[in-house]
């Protein structure tokens, strides 16, 4: 399951603070992924040429949202 997302780092500026960085990711991936808005991810930098996404609480959360859309099945 190989896909490629390619995306632009996008640097904000504001007045009296350092520059800061975002990357944002594209609705097909995290559709894939089952990743949601508000959900806490951290960076694993293996080295200078790559990075992991990591999820620590993805099994939590979709086992959250499998409960949720199964109660609203039966009602």
């Amino acid at each position: 399951m190989s896909s490629e997302y390619p995306i632009k780092v996008q640097g904000i500026r504001s007045k009296g603070q350092k520059e800061r960085l975002y990357v944002s990711v594209p609705m097909a991936l995290a559709a894939a992924i089952g990743l949601e808005a508000g959900e806490e991810v951290q960076w694993e930098l293996l080295d200078r040429g790559e990075l992991h996404l990591v999820r620590p609480n993805a099994g939590a959360a979709s086992t959250a949202q499998k409960s949720l859309t199964r109660s609203k099945e039966r009602t």
